[in-house]
């Protein structure tokens, strides 16, 4: 190979395959599925889809933490449900269903909740362990989970039922075709979001942080700072998720809150692909869809039958779905402009 060729290879762009370019069509099929939907579904089946809507968004918060910061919240859940109790008390309490009040008061309620969670275990004097972040949350979760159950104002076990719809000005959004398309909005809108940041030089350095959490630390990186940020973010978005839910079932209960949802969760995300958003939400769909069709059709086995695939899913295929989709280069994400060196790795 001649200078000049060696050259012009250099200068040329990265070449990944024709499967690198598969994350854009995937995102635009799965978006035009979404709003094709209501329009070939019956009701209730509309009424279940926004409810996988909802947890989709619930397992981007997941995808936030543990997909790129490598934070495993194993008490993702103690968000998703003190937002959606908290809303629920604004509602049966105090008459507040406005849609522009619940939904960025449960956001807060997350974002507050990850803020004094995350701070007492992220930003200690010494980095803190996996293991240590994934029992403080789920402790946390835990302790979340009990109280609602033996508080007599929560509700207690039965929860809080009956709470009013969530309106806007007048109109009141009811289950149906303009509460599906609400969530999937809101979905729509937190997914870009979440797309911008973990493509951003501050998602590079999630990145590096899952990766090598020593050698960001002697680049200069606060990485306990990183994680707390991150950490809170994700809880804003389970909270805003966990307010949705609340006002679209009707109701609030301690699972909300506790163990059930919390592993639910990581269910998703490990089946559909850690650390690629669009693998948190095709693994909720995924897994939800199963479900449905599994009870329906095998009401005594179907836990089995659920629990052996997702075994089987997480055995042969450790990144998940989307490792079948998309080349690892496409998951990791590509970062910044192309070097004119040829440098293309993640900067």
């Amino acid at each position: 190979m001649t200078k000049t060729t060696h050259a012009a290879a250099a200068l040329s762009p990265p070449r990944f395959g024709w499967r690198a370019q598969r994350l854009p069509i995937v995102e635009l099929v799965v978006l035009a599925i979404g709003v094709l939907l209501p329009l070939v579904l019956q009701d209730y089946l509309t009424v279940y889809a926004t409810r996988v809507l909802i947890l989709c968004l619930f397992a981007l918060s997941f995808d936030l933490v543990w997909g790129y910061a490598g934070i495993m919240s194993f008490g993702q859940a103690l968000f998703f449900g003190s937002a959606g109790y908290s809303v629920a008390l604004l509602a049966r309490d105090l008459g507040i269903t406005s849609m522009a009040l619940v939904l960025p008061a449960g956001l807060l309620i997350g974002l507050t909740f990850a803020l004094l969670l995350g701070g007492f275990l992220l930003l200690g004097r010494h980095p803190s362990s996996v293991i240590f972040v994934a029992l403080g949350t789920l402790t946390g979760s835990y302790a979340a989970d009990r109280l609602a159950r033996g508080w007599y104002y929560l509700g207690g076990q039965n929860g809080i039922p009956s709470i009013p719809p969530m309106t806007l000005g007048s109109y009141e959004f009811t289950e149906g075709p303009a509460f599906y398309y609400l969530a999937l909005g809101i979905l729509l809108a937190v997914y870009l979001g979440c797309r911008f940041l973990v493509r951003s030089q501050f998602g590079l350095a999630l990145a590096g942080l899952r990766e090598n959490e020593q050698r960001i630390a002697f680049f200069g990186y606060k990485v306990q700072h990183l994680k707390a940020i991150i950490f809170s973010f994700s809880g804003a978005v389970a909270g805003l998720a966990g307010s949705l839910y609340a006002f679209h079932e009707g109701f609030v209960w301690p699972n909300m809150l506790g163990v059930v949802m919390s592993t639910q969760v990581v269910l998703y995300v490990l089946f559909g692909g850690a650390g690629t958003l669009i693998g948190a939400v095709i693994g909720t769909v995924v897994i939800e869809a199963v479900s449905f069709w599994l009870s329906n059709s095998y009401q005594d086995i179907w836990p089995i039958i659920l629990g052996t695939l997702l075994l089987l899913v997480i055995l042969f295929r450790p990144a998940g779905l989307v490792s079948l989709i998309f080349s690892e280069r496409e998951r990791v994400g590509n970062f910044g402009r192309a070097s004119k060196r040829g440098h293309h790795g993640p900067s």
